[in-house]
């Protein structure tokens, strides 16, 4: 019982010291985004305040403990995400920074996905028992069911609201049907673009140079549900075999969230 409080304690003293440091950061943020008049991003900070809140909530709400693997790897998604990617310009000066969050939210989407039904399939209460295989199918699913949810909202905000949360391509060649001059569908293939030429209605005309033309978002989506899968697939085995081992598996421990016993309290309510 002692190494138990001790460990609690230990969570404690770990999870506050990162949420205050977070949060701190994101105030430190907030503030210098207010002197300096961005008022959207004000609310990006508002935002991630409120986030940040989120997996103490469930912890209330649900009677569950979340690993401390999984909660902070929560918080440090969101941090990423909203602080470096959108206000800090992350997405456009680091290199597959948007691809690697895309592969860590297929990952702990399949993660949560897993936990909701492992937390039914050990309700006691629940008469349906799912077998380790359609648990992880599940995962599986509901992961790619929130990466196309969001590249559904990726789209919509670049289509209705002029962003440009689906980045641009460059390409430097095309195959397409609407090329063919005898509208037979056959595919016509252009190669060694080098530039683009915009033309305007008064006839006056403007080099990008590019060295190539720009694909508005495809790859991107592509590309980002393609990482969703292959985070989605990984948790779903070790989520599979975890099961199938009957929680034997410490890895795959770290990312599921545990049922706490009536006379058991949240960690962060513990003294």
């Amino acid at each position: 019982m002692p190494r138990r409080r001790q460990s609690v304690r230990t969570h404690g003293k770990r999870m506050t010291a990162l949420y205050i440091f977070l949060r701190l950061s994101v105030i430190g943020v907030l503030i210098a985004q207010f002197v300096n008049g961005n008022y959207e991003n004000v609310f990006l900070c508002v935002l991630t305040l409120v986030l940040f809140t989120l997996p103490t909530l469930l912890e209330r709400q649900l009677r569950i403990d979340l690993p401390d693997t999984l909660e902070v790897i929560i918080l440090l998604f969101i941090y990423a995400a909203e602080i470096l990617g959108e206000i800090r310009a992350y997405y456009t000066h680091i290199a597959h920074w948007d691809t690697m969050l895309h592969t860590a939210n297929g990952f702990l989407c399949a993660a949560i996905g897993f936990s909701l039904v492992d937390l039914l399939n050990r309700n006691e209460r629940i008469s349906v028992k799912l077998s380790p295989f359609y648990m992880a199918v599940v995962a599986f699913c509901f992961s790619m069911t929130v990466g196309v949810l969001w590249e559904f909202f990726e789209w919509s905000m670049d289509m209705f609201l002029g962003y440009d949360m689906q980045k641009d391509h460059i390409q430097t060649y095309l195959a397409s049907v609407s090329l063919d001059p005898t509208n037979s569908n056959h595919v016509v293939t252009v190669k060694n673009i080098a530039d683009t030429i915009l033309v305007f209605k008064d006839g006056t005309q403007q080099s990008l140079g590019l060295g190539g033309y720009l694909d508005p978002g495809l790859y991107d989506t592509m590309k980002d549900l393609f990482v969703n899968f292959i985070g989605a697939v990984v948790f779903s085995i070790i989520g599979f075999f975890f099961v199938k081992s009957r929680g034997k598996g410490r890895f795959a421990k770290r990312f599921i969230p545990r049922v706490l016993m009536d006379n058991e309290v949240p960690p962060d309510q513990t003294e």
